[in-house]
């Protein structure tokens, strides 16, 4: 590394705050996805002014900078693919405020999502986005890319649960968007804009949540049907009627034939998908709740419905989809994992096309997600350190991605375009449209140095 580098760096940043050695870097430049890239240097910034700092000097110096929070993403948003410096927040990982009062936190971006679900928990409340990997992976990380998880089909995204951020701009200007109340209309809203664009507007040193108090009482329920065509009726026909779930998750046949390989789920062989559905309301409305999604989920087709009456139901009733991810490890580590939306009523639509598409490409499709929203997680089982694999799974996403937007659908639900998807956005959004996106990353971010090279071509 140039002196012109490691001196401003380390008039910004303490010792112990900054890393620059060439073997470590290389921790630094991959996330979840199969992408990697060293970066020149990473910082672990502990205040917003620090950051300013260093966003004036690298704007003004074109050095890039590419923020993480663990690494979960799985679309190469956090790859550092110009180089120059990764932002860590590790160590601005700080519940800032936890006011019961009005229902809000003021957090850091490098808390984990977990420890912000256990603190709100102990008040009485919870903030409702919980990817899957909630256990590590950050508020910032999920704010970045709108990250949700299954409860968003009742509750909704980051951008629907926050009310406002403290963040930095390309050439080092602070930003304090959006209000402390529910309400409020000031001004453009900025903190939706900044929610969900990757990192590549501004960078995120606080965000004030909005809680939700905790369910009074929550029921389990397991539904069977015969294939998908079944599974997406009963689908449409819940969503449907007055009693949102707070999670309506799917599994194709193909997934529920990959976890019998694994392990015994306890699920018929006649049944050709499955639907996990939780309800959470109060104790006085869970039973006529009950009562109104299971008979709604008894469409033609149904095996069976099961509600769980205890922990251990609860359990034994989770654990086929729970056994969904270690199989998928087992038989193809390196797979391909896309998220993609569709409209509710063409699920059926597209788990056929995955099905013809696997079958003309050969390779293996399963597919699960968040059903109640029509998010759908397609995994591609393949070894992409097998040549003709490899050609086969790009042509492959390149057809599936033309079936979504055929289909209504868009290209990504929550784990955002990063690397990965970016060839594919001008497919999805307009070239108008396009200009006037970029056009607003100019105004943000004059000199280009923020996260290059991701989400929008």
């Amino acid at each position: 590394m140039s002196g012109r580098l490691k001196a401003p760096l380390r008039r910004i940043f303490a010792a112990e705050d900054l890393l620059l050695d060439p073997a470590a870097l290389t921790t630094y430049g991959y996330d979840n996805s199969q992408q990697r890239h060293a970066p020149q240097a990473v910082v672990f910034p502990r205040a917003t002014e620090q950051l300013a700092e260093l966003a004036r000097f690298c704007s003004e110096e074109s050095i890039a900078l590419t923020c993480r929070g663990r690494g979960t993403g799985t679309a190469g948003a956090a790859v550092p693919v110009a180089g120059g410096i990764v932002v860590s927040f590790e160590r601005m990982n700080r519940l800032l405020e936890l006011d019961p009062a009005n229902r809000l936190a003021r957090v850091e971006p490098g808390l984990a999502n977990q420890a912000l679900q256990q603190a709100a928990g102990q008040a009485g409340f919870f903030w409702p986005p919980d990817p899957t990997s909630s256990a590590v992976c950050t508020i910032g990380g999920n704010l970045a890319c709108n990250a949700a998880g299954p409860r968003a089909v009742k509750y909704g995204t980051c951008r629907e649960n926050t009310l406002g951020l403290v963040a930095v701009t390309g050439d080092g200007r602070v930003l304090h968007t959006g209000v402390r109340t529910t309400k409020g209309v000031v001004g453009y809203d900025l903190t939706r804009l900044i929610i969900g664009s990757e990192g590549t507007l501004a960078i995120i040193t606080e965000a004030t949540l909005k809680l939700t108090p905790l369910p009074g009482a929550r029921a389990t329920l397991q539904a069977l049907y015969r294939d998908i065509h079944a599974a997406a009726r009963a689908v449409s026909a819940i969503m449907a009627q007055p009693v949102t779930p707070s999670a309506l998750e799917f599994m194709d046949g193909g997934s529920l034939r990959m976890v019998r390989d694994f392990s015994d789920p306890g699920v018929p062989a006649e049944a050709g998908a499955l639907l996990m559905i939780e309800l959470e309301e109060n104790p006085d409305a869970l039973p006529a709740a009950i009562d109104a999604v299971a008979a709604t989920a008894r469409v033609e087709g149904c095996i069976a419905v099961e509600v769980a009456q205890n922990r251990e139901q609860v359990a034994r009733l989770w654990r086929t989809r729970k056994a969904l991810s270690p199989a998928l490890r087992k038989v193809a580590p390196k797979k391909i994992n896309e998220d993609v939306v569709v409209p509710v009523s063409r699920i059926p639509d597209l788990i056929g096309g995955l099905d013809e598409l696997g079958r003309e490409h050969d390779i293996t499709i399963v597919n699960f997600g968040h059903a109640g929203n029509g998010n759908i997680h397609v995994n591609l089982l393949i070894d992409p350190d097998d040549p003709r694999q490899h050609r086969a799974a790009e042509q492959c996403l390149d057809q599936l991605f033309d079936l979504v937007l055929a289909l209504g659908g868009t290209l990504s639900g929550e784990h955002g375009i990063g690397l990965v998807k970016r060839p594919f956005v001008s497919r999805e959004i307009d070239e108008p449209t396009l200009e006037l996106m970029r056009a607003i990353k100019r105004q943000f971010d004059p000199n280009a140095i923020l996260n290059p090279g991701k989400a929008i071509p």
